[in-house]
């Protein structure tokens, strides 16, 4: 796991350069660097087209653009949406593809995945990119069925990079053994609510954020209290049942309470997979849409296509490049590129 500070001592395979110098694509040509980032997208690709064989679910094919975001500028948003102009006609770069996910669900038996990019319109840091990839699925279900899913193949993609890549990983991290732990896991990941996560953390403010639009109150964790939870739980730990205006609208609520049906799994550098189960009815997004503050025009083909097929179903998103920092064991994702990308910037290659 990674917790504290930086290991003082870098391992063999490093990069050889700093991820903002132009000339980085030629000097990758001739590191190992190229070679590891290479081995490891091969690794998840292939895991995740067998995990999803084995289940039966189908892949999808989505486009890069849409109209309506999944983090819009409303209550619960933790994004900036990137606005195109497409030969005239306004709209957005995919920050993610989950609503047609829950479209492709409806006409599929066992729900539906992808491995592609997203676009967000923050800075890149440490942790965040400009653009990433992103590999999430939908599938029939609730809650809890999704998450079980998640660890599932979290397990395979262990066992895949160290089927496929086991050197390079070694050369990096200078160990497999925290791939070995979760492939060889057979219990489920520790789990507490944001209520429990927030009384663990003292409700300090350096660990735990609060916000108020004038009415309802929500809560949100800070890396550093992301961090302080996965050190206390050993490595992994599902953080349950945010504050309902903590995430954005479309996630379900907690029948009675102001609650989200959602969950993180938090490992790593904070969190790596972020899940949820949706609204069923046309009536819950309506609602979820009025108290998230977004208009319903903007998502009126979302709220007919439950007034058409009414299901039940939950999806996650994983953060590719967040896992291959875990498996890295590194600690910068901008080295997780390839090319770099970034906002308000023309890069080349």
């Amino acid at each position: 796991m990674i917790t504290g500070n930086p290991p003082t001592t870098l391992p063999r395979a490093v990069p050889p350069t700093s991820w903002s110098d132009p000339e980085r694509f030629l000097k990758l040509m001739s590191s190992p660097w190229g070679r590891t980032v290479i081995e490891l997208q091969n690794a998840i690709s292939v895991g995740t087209a067998k995990f999803w064989a084995e289940r039966s679910v189908s892949a999808i094919h989505l486009p890069v653009t849409t109209g309506s975001v999944s983090s819009p500028m409303g209550l619960g948003s933790d994004s900036k949406p990137v606005p195109v102009d497409l030969l005239g006609a306004r709209t957005y770069l995919a920050d993610s593809m989950q609503f047609l996910l829950e479209f492709g669900t409806r006409m599929t038996s066992n729900g539906c995945y992808y491995l592609m990019p997203s676009f967000r319109g923050e800075n890149a840091d440490e942790t965040h990119l400009c653009q990433f990839y992103h590999s999430e699925a939908e599938i029939p279900g609730d809650l809890d069925q999704v998450s079980e899913v998640v660890e599932d193949y979290l397990r395979s993609l262990c066992r895949a990079v160290l089927d496929l890549c086991p050197d390079v990983v070694l050369a990096a991290a200078g160990t497999t053994a925290h791939l070995e732990d979760v492939a060889a896991r057979q219990g489920a990941f520790d789990r507490m609510t944001f209520a429990e996560a927030v009384k663990l953390l003292d409700d300090d403010p350096r660990f735990v954020r609060h916000e108020n639009d004038g009415g309802e109150t929500w809560r949100t964790l800070t890396r550093a209290g992301e961090r302080r939870l996965i050190e206390h739980c050993g490595g992994y730990v599902w953080v349950t049942h945010f504050d309902r205006l903590a995430v954005p609208f479309y996630q379900a609520f907690e029948d009675g309470q102001r609650l989200a049906r959602n969950a993180d799994l938090l490992f790593g550098m904070g969190e790596v997979v972020g899940v949820g189960e949706r609204h069923v009815t046309a009536d819950q997004v309506r609602a979820a849409l009025r108290l998230h503050q977004v208009p319903e025009e903007d998502y009126s083909w979302y709220v007919a296509m439950r007034e058409h097929s009414p299901l039940l179903t939950s999806g996650f998103g994983l953060g590719v490049e967040r896992f291959m920092m875990w498996v890295l064991q590194h600690w910068d994702i901008r080295d997780m590129q390839l090319l770099n990308r970034a906002n308000g910037q023309v890069c080349n290659p």
